[in-house]
């Protein structure tokens, strides 16, 4: 089923993305002076953020379609799993992006770096919803 077989490519994009900003991306951010590591996050984040929305919004769509046409739990369980980043970002994760974009640049310091290890943290939740996806996505392909 193509719907399937795309919900699954998207996952493991979405899935790539993220785990590639926590095991790469913000190692290599917090290595840098605080200046520089706000300077460099303010970007990346607006571009992962468009990025990972689409991937998340296209991929579900994709999902629950597959469910539709299978009536197979796995593949809403596994929209489900790839939607729940854009609640999770809206409620949890955006009071974190909103003070890190209304801090300037010049003013980066202790607390800009704190900000940015926390959003670190908070961003787990992301690359972990994305892996089940991937994973759900991957078993309903397995069983069909």
């Amino acid at each position: 089923m193509l719907a399937g077989q795309l919900a699954l490519t998207i996952a493991a994009f979405f899935s790539g993305a993220a785990v590639y900003v926590l095991a790469a991306e913000q190692p290599a951010r917090l290595a840098l002076d605080n200046k520089a590591l706000l300077t460099q996050w303010k970007p990346a984040y607006k571009r992962g953020a468009a990025m990972q929305a689409s991937l998340a919004l296209i991929g579900g769509v994709l999902g629950i379609a597959a469910w539709w046409l299978s009536g197979d739990w796995r593949w809403l369980a596994g929209a489900v799993a790839l939607l729940l980043p854009w609640p999770y970002t809206l409620l949890v994760i955006k009071p974190t992006n909103d003070a890190l974009l209304a801090t300037d640049t010049a003013n980066a310091g202790p607390e800009s770096r704190r900000l940015v290890e926390k959003w670190g943290q908070l961003h787990v939740a992301r690359a972990g919803l994305g892996v089940i996806a991937t994973l759900l996505f991957l078993w309903a392909v397995a069983i069909a």
